[in-house]
């Protein structure tokens, strides 16, 4: 099944990445059944600038640049919309895209509000599309084998599960290593440690603890926070507790712009993620957006630690290969089967955890200006059209 891929961005990180990681040869990481098409990019400033990213990327001469995002959504050749704008703009973004009927991919965090999630949720489903936020963490084999390890209780029942993700970014001058404006930091586009790292922290703790809870006793939880602000109203340090009473579980997400969950890059200060059971625990050795390697030490083989490398998958030619093609896979599949949301990473759960850092940030005092907290959808808003 070929999926044809339209490209929503905007000054994006992972827009480049995930599109050359669409263009990798399935075959490379033993898929054979999907297939993925660039067929066109959009940028909100100008079609050089999308024609610029379709040639850096190497997408096929085919692909169409359009400078607007409105053309994009317009298109009849693509599928499926990838939205790899700033947190802040997702919202208004994808909900342009849901209106035109257009099937959504949506980066993480997949909004600012649960309001907003809700909204997009509620969207899609009257629509009658396919939607899904882009942790594209939950579709590595890594996770998907932890995920499968728990549920065949090698390590007994798990109560608590620690998860940071951590950049050593201090200045030392009372600062970090970030312009003002910089999207990690500003508060117009929803900057701070949390929406952006801390994220990846909630995913091990939701993926471990909340998804693999039976249906019928699913439980959302309660949420305890510690913030600590930049001087720019983002906040710069997170830590976060969520509380499952009913299943006698915790878990702890952290995340730092000063402190470095690995400062050598070595993996020398142990673990990212730790997931304790009653019978042993599973590493999960970091960066937690994209590990390669866990541990599983059971409480019956004292002394005994089992290492499983999970290596992505790397052309051979160019050396690409960075794991986002996992998440692709997934969506057209999903396409393929007229499945409108993964049961990977379900509607609802999104929803969830975008109200557990919520509730985090209000608990901070982190404020974002109403542009990007609404949740009324505008298709004329500057976020979709780039006009101030």
């Amino acid at each position: 099944r070929r999926q044809n891929i339209g490209v929503l961005r905007q000054n994006a990180l992972t827009a480049p990445v995930f599109t050359r990681d669409l263009l990798a040869d399935p075959a490379l990481r033993d898929v054979h059944d999907v297939r993925h098409e660039v067929v066109a990019a959009a940028s909100s400033s100008s079609k050089d600038r999308a024609a610029e990213f379709l040639a850096k990327v190497k997408a096929p001469s085919t692909a169409k640049a359009y400078g607007s995002y409105h053309e994009l959504v317009a298109d009849p050749d693509v599928d499926i919309i990838y939205v790899a704008t700033p947190h802040s703009h997702h919202f208004q973004n994808a909900m342009l895209a849901l209106e035109a009927g257009k099937h959504v991919l949506c980066e993480k965090a997949l909004t600012v509000t649960a309001a907003q999630a809700r909204k997009l949720v509620e969207t899609a489903r009257a629509k009658g599309v396919f939607f899904m936020e882009a942790v594209w963490t939950r579709y590595f084999p890594l996770s998907i084998q932890v995920r499968n390890l728990i549920k065949s209780g090698a390590i007994g029942t798990v109560y608590r599960t620690t998860a940071d993700l951590s950049l050593g970014n201090d200045a030392g001058n009372g600062n970090v290593k970030f312009d003002d404006a910089h999207r990690m930091v500003n508060p117009a586009l929803a900057g701070g440690a949390l929406l952006d790292l801390g994220i990846y922290s909630l995913t091990w703790v939701f993926q471990t603890l909340y998804h693999l809870q039976p249906e019928s006793e699913k439980e959302s939880p309660i949420t305890v926070a510690a913030v600590t602000k930049y001087h720019t109203g983002a906040d710069e340090a997170t830590s976060i507790i969520v509380n499952f009473p009913r299943h006698k579980s915790q878990g702890i997400a952290t995340t730092s712009l000063r402190v470095s969950t690995d400062p050598d890059g070595q993996n020398t200060a142990g673990p990212a993620i730790r997931i304790q059971g009653s019978d042993g625990e599973i590493q999960v050795m970091g960066p937690a957006y994209a590990p390669l390697q866990y541990r599983v030490i059971r409480r019956d083989s004292p002394g005994k630690v089992e290492v499983v490398d999970c290596p992505i998958p790397k052309d051979p030619v160019t050396g690409w290969g960075q794991g986002m093609f996992w998440e692709a896979d997934e969506c057209a599949r999903c396409l393929r089967d007229g499945r409108k949301e993964s049961e990977t990473l379900p509607w609802e759960e999104s929803v969830v955890i975008m109200e557990v850092m919520e509730e985090a940030l209000r608990q901070g005092g982190v404020e974002y200006p109403e542009l990007i907290t609404t949740d009324v959808y505008d298709p004329q808003s500057p976020l979709n059209t780039g006009k101030r």
